[in-house]
């Protein structure tokens, strides 16, 4: 996908003078799109659907201006879904009888075409790093952006399957483990493409997709293992409207740590090489620290920033599920382990100007402590969190 390198920055003067026609077209369609919902399906909303419709709409314009290859990334998954979501209609079996459902569009088949793109765009990015040619990184991207919008019409198209097993349930797709890693494969592709557009370092990806292959991997078994895939009931304790907030909120968090981590790790393969094999030509490929110490930390901050919100959102769920913002359940605990280790990276590198190797370590350390807090209290220890257990 070809695309502009121009970066809108808020802070400077003029900022509506650098927005161009297309920025206020696809302004417009966006609010074209929540109006035409609105009119749809308003009588089935209450005010907090009507506000979640609000905020979508007005953050998918905000990220278009932002990073303008959101805005044709963004029509093309809509305007998918939309053509799976129609083809369905009002009967559940046409998934198997319809071509495009059943090996394209469906909430199943979407998944299945992100985790063989996650695989590409990995095997790609890895053939870069040892190749000469800026080829096999383009490569590379493509399936990644491939992967994310397939990974995110999935979802989009599982919501329509849900209503139609049962119109009760119409619960939005970010409920169990299954739906939520389908988001978060989605979701670290994309935050590592914006990375990569703004910086021009491709060389990151060899490393940070790698965790978005491990995350498919884990998906793939948990769904041939446990039949994940299939939709059930929603757990009554996940029946609130904090849930269509609180749980992408968090995986922006979680994003923000994957990638750091993982440009930990390539900073700790180039410190490495470079003391070992400084002639290697691996290691021209590989971004410098510098670069690599950058975006670890925007990635970190934003991560933090995000998870900070989602905590906070959590609390305020817990408070009129069980009637108290917190009760130091395993997964509330480990919740704030995981900030307080964020916190303390930031803080360290704000007032001592910590970086290098240590910090690098610190971001791997911190990513188990993440794992451990999203899959291990759900594998090892009990709590009101028990619904979650794989």
């Amino acid at each position: 996908m070809s695309v502009p390198h121009e970066a809108l920055d808020f802070e400077r003067p003029g900022f509506f003078r650098q927005l161009l026609l297309r920025d206020w077209a696809y302004m417009a369609l966006v609010l074209a799109v929540a109006v035409t919902a609105y009119s749809l399906y308003g009588h089935m909303m209450d005010r907090y659907d009507t506000g979640g419709l609000i905020l979508a709409a007005g953050m998918s314009a905000w990220l278009g201006w932002f990073w303008r290859p959101w805005q044709l990334f963004s029509v093309i998954v809509a305007v998918l879904s939309l053509f799976g979501v129609w083809l369905y209609g009002d009967d559940l079996a046409r998934g198997d009888s319809v071509f495009w459902l059943n090996y394209i569009g469906s909430g199943q088949a979407g998944v299945m075409w992100m985790s063989v793109m996650v695989y590409l765009s990995t095997a790609a990015y890895l053939v870069g790093l040892f190749s000469t040619s800026d080829f096999p990184y383009r490569v590379g991207s493509a399936f990644a952006w491939v992967a994310a919008g397939a990974g995110l019409m999935a979802l989009m198209v599982r919501w329509r399957e849900i209503y139609l097993h049962d119109p009760s349930w119409g619960y939005i797709p970010v409920a169990n483990l299954y739906e939520v890693f389908v988001l978060m494969v989605a979701m670290i592709a994309l935050m590592y493409l914006y990375y990569e557009q703004r910086t021009g370092q491709r060389g990151m990806g060899a490393f940070v997709m790698l965790v978005v292959a491990a995350s498919t991997t884990f998906l793939l078994w948990y769904m041939f293992d446990r039949d994940a895939h299939m939709v059930e009931p929603l757990v009554p304790a996940l029946n609130s409207w904090w849930m269509k907030i609180h749980v992408p909120t968090n995986f922006v968090g979680y994003g923000g740590f994957a990638i750091a981590a993982m440009l930990g790790v390539a900073y700790l393969v180039r410190h490495r090489m470079e003391r070992t094999r400084p002639d290697s030509r691996v290691l021209a490929r590989i971004p410098s620290k510098d670069a690599l110490d950058g975006v670890m930390y925007k990635a970190i901050a934003i991560g933090f920033a995000f998870f900070t919100i989602a905590t906070v959102l959590g609390a305020m769920w817990a408070a009129e599920a069980w009637g108290g913002y917190w009760s130091w359940d395993p997964k509330e605990t480990w919740a704030l382990i995981v900030w307080l280790t964020y916190a303390a990276w930031l803080h360290m590198r704000f007032t001592k100007g910590w970086r290098g190797p240590g910090m690098a370590w610190w971001t791997i350390i911190g990513l188990f402590v993440t794992t451990f807090a999203f899959l291990g209290v759900n594998m090892f220890l009990s709590g009101l969190h028990s619904y979650g257990e794989l």
